[in-house]
């Protein structure tokens, strides 16, 4: 699950992902993500959220629906804007933008063998 409001940016990760072996679904906007979830979409491996995203829900807001609704799921906030410990949830990552894309694929893998 990827969670991006910058269209080039998203392109770019998704695509990373995709040819990493990742089924990607993409959202522009933290409510379209939450709006997925309470819709019954397939439940993801991983959440990758940018922070400050368009409209009123934040990347900290959609990593604490998706954790109170899927308490398993691995979060990786990808943000130029500054990290707020006390907003991440347990067990998250934060990687800083720009990041490289093999950095954040690696993450990734290591979200889903359990790392």
């Amino acid at each position: 699950m990827l969670v991006e409001d910058e269209w080039l940016v998203r392109m770019e990760i998704a695509e990373a992902l995709a040819d990493a072996g990742f089924d990607v679904v993409e959202f522009s906007s933290g409510e379209g993500a939450v709006e997925w979830l309470d819709a019954g979409g397939t439940e993801p491996s991983v959440l990758i959220s940018d922070i400050r995203l368009t409209g009123p829900a934040t990347g900290w807001d959609v990593a604490e629906a998706y954790r109170a609704r899927l308490p398993r799921i691995a979060v990786l906030y990808a943000s130029a804007n500054p990290c707020d410990e006390a907003r991440m949830v347990a067990g998250s990552r934060f990687m800083g933008k720009p990041s490289r894309t093999d950095e954040l694929v690696a993450t990734c893998r290591q979200f889903c063998a359990g790392a």
